[in-house]
């Protein structure tokens, strides 16, 4: 299990499969259960509080539950801060969400409300040093601008699991997954304009990421 603190008041939670099979715990029943899902996120905090020091205590937690293609888990557990101070014995309240699984096709596409957060995007996986797994994940990448809205399009995407991994894990900070790729990409390509072709990441990078 691996624990990374995004920011003082959310942390990411990788499951491995091993991790699954040595706790025991089945998704699928997670994500149905609630009285289950509590108990398994309860030790889950439990070891992020002692692995990166988060302190869920007195807080309400919204919890994101994302599946990797079946065989690794990412929960995104964040600190709900009130506007007013609550007491300290209120009972902790979960709100658990399933994010949409990593597209089983082989094409996606993922909606930037904006062009900044589409460079976010870049920025991140420059300092991250995740560009070459990035352009592994799709033989085309593009991007286009519709409606305001700037959109990633996937197409040949790679059956490699591990570049999945870690480019999914990190574009939905960003952007959201459109579960009608299909009948949406038909949709960019026709009214929506081309502003990258192919290789939009790497293009990106080059014009768009402040390198100093």
């Amino acid at each position: 299990m691996k624990f990374e603190k995004i920011s003082e008041n959310k942390i990411r939670v990788t499951l491995t499969t091993q991790d699954l099979d040595e706790k025991k715990i089945d998704f699928h029943v997670f994500m149905s259960n609630p009285i289950q899902s509590q108990s398994i996120l309860l030790d889950m905090l439990e070891e992020a509080k002692k692995e990166v020091g988060f302190d869920p205590e007195d807080y309400n937690l919204k919890i994101e539950a994302l599946s990797l293609a079946d065989t690794n888990f990412i929960f995104t557990i964040t600190k709900v801060i009130p506007e007013i101070e609550k007491p300290k014995n209120a009972k902790k309240k979960f709100t658990v969400k399933k994010k949409n699984l990593i597209p089983s096709s082989t094409q996606a596409v993922y909606n930037f409300r904006t062009f900044d957060d589409f460079c976010s995007f870049l920025q991140l996986l420059e300092k991250s040093n995740l560009l070459t797994f990035a352009e592994k994940v799709a033989h085309s990448i593009s991007l286009y601008c519709y409606k305001g809205n700037y959109y990633l399009l996937m197409e040949d995407i790679s059956p490699e699991i591990v570049h999945k991994i870690k480019f999914y894990a990190n574009i939905t900070e960003f952007a959201k997954y459109i579960t009608n790729s299909k009948v949406f990409t038909s949709k960019l390509k026709e009214f929506g304009n081309l502003i990258i072709k192919n290789n939009a990441l790497q293009i990106g990078c080059q014009y768009f990421v402040n390198k100093q």
